[in-house]
């Protein structure tokens, strides 16, 4: 399908890798230059080159912290027009309740409500403007389904959701569209790296740890980081344009309800 994306730029924040490199990947399939940005500037500069190469767009590396001024600044210099944000950051780590303090609450609203909600203020006049604009905003699952140990990044995330739900209304008639994605388990650095932190805990090797948390999800595996940048790509499409204000799950069916 013809996304009617040829030419358009886009923002994505936090896609040297993982699910911000798969949207990015995927909006330069579809014919947009892309600003592609992370704190490792070399893993970044080998992503830029990985998307031009498999792509033959045009993909132009800002290294950086997102979640600071000067970050956010940085990418905004690179792409003062973007036609498309998608919003991205990671979270905090896991924590027990009892031992998150003020200090880390403050930080994951920091990285996860108020600086996506900066790049919007950011962009969304200029979207209005000219008639066009997709913002993607990337939470996550426990959103809907709390996840223990994820308190706060869970809070931080809905806060952003709800912050950003009036304004999608607000925009809708101008063509731009808010909308978030909620990704369960993805086949991810991030998700590896803390599943083996959990079997040296448990005293199992990596591959049960694996195992069982698949079997736990009606899929039997792991979501594709692809299969997700497909869906921020839809989304941001010229087709996509009376979706909006929505939260889209996509789990491989983990979430039990029915809505």
């Amino acid at each position: 399908m013809d996304l009617g994306l040829n030419g358009r730029k886009a923002i994505v924040c936090a896609s040297s890798k993982g699910l911000g490199k798969a949207c990015a990947l995927a909006l330069a399939r579809a014919g947009c230059e892309v600003v592609v940005n992370g704190r490792d500037a070399g893993l970044l500069e080998a992503t830029a080159a990985e998307i031009r190469a498999a792509t033959g767009a045009k993909a132009t590396a800002v290294a950086g912290d997102v979640g600071q001024a000067e970050g956010r600044k940085a990418l905004l210099a690179a792409c003062p027009a973007p036609d498309i944000l998608v919003n991205n950051n990671g979270g905090p780590p896991p924590k027990p309740f009892k031992a998150i303090s003020r200090e880390d609450i403050l930080a994951g609203i920091e990285a996860n409500m108020l600086t996506p909600i900066a790049l919007v203020q950011a962009v969304v006049d200029g979207m209005v403007q000219r008639r066009f604009g997709r913002i993607v905003n990337i939470t996550s699952s426990s959103v809907r389904a709390p996840i223990p140990g994820l308190d706060v990044s869970s809070g931080a995330r809905a806060g952003l959701t709800a912050f950003l739900a009036s304004l999608a209304r607000q925009v809708a008639a101008a063509n731009v569209t808010i909308n978030s994605i909620q990704p369960g388990a993805f086949d991810t650095d991030r998700l590896r790296s803390g599943m083996a932190k959990q079997a040296e805990m448990r005293g199992v090797s990596e591959q049960q740890a694996r195992a069982e948390r698949e079997a736990a999800i009606p899929a039997r595996r792991f979501g594709r980081p692809e299969e997700f940048g497909d869906l921020c790509a839809y989304l941001a499409s010229a087709q996509a344009g009376y979706i909006t204000g929505q939260n889209i799950l996509i789990d491989g069916g983990a979430f039990p309800g029915t809505f």
